[in-house]
């Protein structure tokens, strides 16, 4: 499927980004974004990071107005849901969702992949599913011990700059996760290096996500 982000210049699109911590969007769909805002800068973004706290949530600010740099309009909202236990704060995340859905009625959702390992990363896409009924919710994917990664039906092909970008950004702005043995910037380009050659990128990247329901 060929996703068309352009728009003629006096339209708005709207986009929600779901994260469950404060690294989520960027390295699940952060390319995404960039190329986004590069084809439509009239984009209207609202990025909302469920659980960050202290120097996690001073770095997800920081990234987050990076990326969104180019965006005509954008909102960052950081939350302080406990990382590994939104389970057992559910109700809690559930309103915070429906007043979410209030405030925001977006054209396109990206959250978590529903079959992810990280409990945090489930429920995220569990509520993004039961709260937004009738809007196009594409799951992206983020890689882990768990070894949990799927087969995606959905890719957006990265030119290289846009890649550079992205794994600079989050390098830069994440210095929490610098001894995380994930935490590297070929762990970042291999997944994207891969995802390129599943799609026959001519940049030879791009990013992967899961398309549970497209209605045309």
């Amino acid at each position: 499927m060929n996703l068309a982000f352009a728009r003629q210049s006096d339209s708005s699109f709207r986009v929600l980004c779901l994260g469950a911590h404060s690294d989520d969007i960027e390295i699940g769909c952060g390319g995404t974004i960039l190329r986004l805002l590069e084809e439509n800068p009239a984009a209207e973004i609202h990025w909302v990071v469920l659980g960050a706290t202290g120097p996690r949530k001073s770095e997800a600010l920081e990234s987050a107005n990076i990326f969104l740099a180019g965006a005509k309009t954008r909102k960052v909202a950081i939350n302080e849901f406990r990382d590994g236990y939104f389970p057992q704060v559910w109700a809690e995340i559930k309103d915070f969702f429906e007043e979410l859905k209030k405030a925001f009625r977006p054209d396109l959702i990206l959250t978590h992949y529903r079959d992810d390992l990280h409990q945090d990363h489930r429920l995220v896409s569990e509520l993004t599913w039961n709260t937004f009924r009738n809007h196009l919710i594409l799951e992206y994917e983020i890689f882990k011990y768990d070894g949990d990664l799927g087969t995606p039906n959905i890719f957006v092909q990265l030119a290289e700059p846009i890649v550079r970008k992205k794994i600079r950004t989050i390098m830069d702005s994440f210095k929490s996760q610098k001894d995380k043995s994930w935490f590297t910037e070929d762990a970042f380009s291999s997944i994207l290096r891969l995802r390129g050659i599943e799609s026959n990128s001519p940049g030879k990247y791009a990013e992967a996500f899961y398309g549970r329901k497209l209605v045309y």
